[in-house]
């Protein structure tokens, strides 16, 4: 078993004995973000505005990026942070949302499975960047990581990465942590994405349950916190999937607080991935 090996199942046998479920309970004590309208509109800076279907259109993704728009212009609401795409509309929305500092966000790698060849990765990650995208959400060969290939699935991200800084594009590495399943694998993924060069570590990509969840999140702040710790870099926390509720964005907003601080509480580090959930908030600060 050589180093890099070792260091990884170190990594998951570090927290496959905590008790998550205790520690959220005790975290849920602490100061949490109040239901008003100053913390509403922060929630909403935080959206990645998303429609990742299989019958999305250009027309579809149009009047998404009008809703994304709309809020934007209204003074009582803030902007989201960005709109989240397939590849193919990217050169569109970059034009729809030009001038109004919402972001180009899209999903690479052979989105949702990642089950292609890493050139053939790369050559999507440089369709992206070419069509003007400012983010790319891309998803680890899963597979591989649960088969022990921790190095494979380490030189993709790395790679990914070198091509996303050289183009400029933020790197949000999507673990799928309902496919991970443990506390341990999703730690060590965690730790992994993100010494192998990740801007933000992401929960999963909304294509299967369970898809976001407080535990698995609990876990990938810890890992952003001790990197933090140790070299001084902040790495983003980006939760996504199956949330639709102003109190569900809550809860994982104060989970940020409590864990990394209110330092990670903007766009720049903190993001949720949602669909209907704009929404919800918008309803929530007029009532």
């Amino acid at each position: 078993m050589n180093k890099f090996q070792t260091k990884i199942e170190d990594s998951i046998k570090k927290l496959d004995n905590t008790d998550i479920n205790a520690i959220l309970k005790e975290l849920s004590t602490k100061e949490q973000l109040k239901k008003d309208v100053f913390n509403v509109k922060r929630l909403i800076t935080f959206l990645d505005l998303t429609t990742l279907e299989g019958n999305d259109t250009f027309e579809k993704v149009g009047v998404l990026c009008q809703k994304a728009i709309r809020s934007s212009e209204n003074k009582d609401i803030p902007s989201v942070a960005a709109v989240c795409i397939y590849p193919r509309f990217i050169a569109k929305v970059k034009d729809l949302l030009k001038g109004t500092g919402i972001k180009t966000a899209t999903v690479a790698t052979s989105f949702p499975a990642g089950q292609v060849p890493l050139e053939l990765k790369l050559a999507e990650v440089d369709y992206c960047i070419k069509q003007g995208a400012d983010e790319v959400d891309m998803v680890i060969s899963r597979g591989e990581f649960l088969s022990g290939n921790y190095e494979l699935v380490y030189d993709e991200i790395f790679e990914i990465s070198k091509l996303c800084k050289a183009g400029n594009v933020h790197l949000k590495v999507i673990l799928e942590t309902g496919e991970l399943k443990t506390p341990g694998n999703i730690y060590a993924a965690s730790k992994l994405a993100i010494e192998a060069g990740a801007d933000f570590i992401k929960t999963s990509t909304g294509k299967i349950n369970p898809a976001a969840t407080l535990d698995a999140a609990y876990v990938m702040l810890t890992a952003i916190k001790e990197h933090f710790d140790s070299t001084g870099k902040k790495i983003g926390f980006k939760a996504a999937g199956g949330i639709r509720k102003t109190d569900e964005a809550l809860a994982y907003a104060s989970l940020v607080k409590n864990i990394v601080g209110d330092e990670w509480l903007k766009p720049e580090l903190f993001r949720i991935g949602a669909s209907s959930l704009l929404n919800d908030l918008v309803l929530s600060i007029s009532n």
